[in-house]
């Protein structure tokens, strides 16, 4: 693996864990350094940061302080 990519892992931690999880990407980076962004991409869908799965996340909070809020309602009755 080139010394740039190991660095640009180096200083972000969660690409680095990724990367330790899925040892392929050793090979896949030292092959192709260029697939850089498709790693980030990878990575973010893996540890639950893109749009779609935040604003799944978003909902599920949404609907477990409505159902609170519900219970709050009813002991208060």
């Amino acid at each position: 693996m080139r010394q740039e990519i190991y660095q640009r892992l180096q200083h972000r931690e969660e690409l680095l864990r990724f990367v330790r999880l899925h040892p392929i990407w050793y090979r896949t980076l030292a092959r192709d350094p260029d697939a850089f962004a498709e790693l980030e991409k990878q990575a973010k869908h893996f540890y639950g940061r893109t749009v779609p799965q935040r604003i799944g996340q978003f909902g599920e909070q949404l609907s477990m302080v409505n159902m609170l809020i519900q219970m709050a309602r009813a002991m208060r009755d």
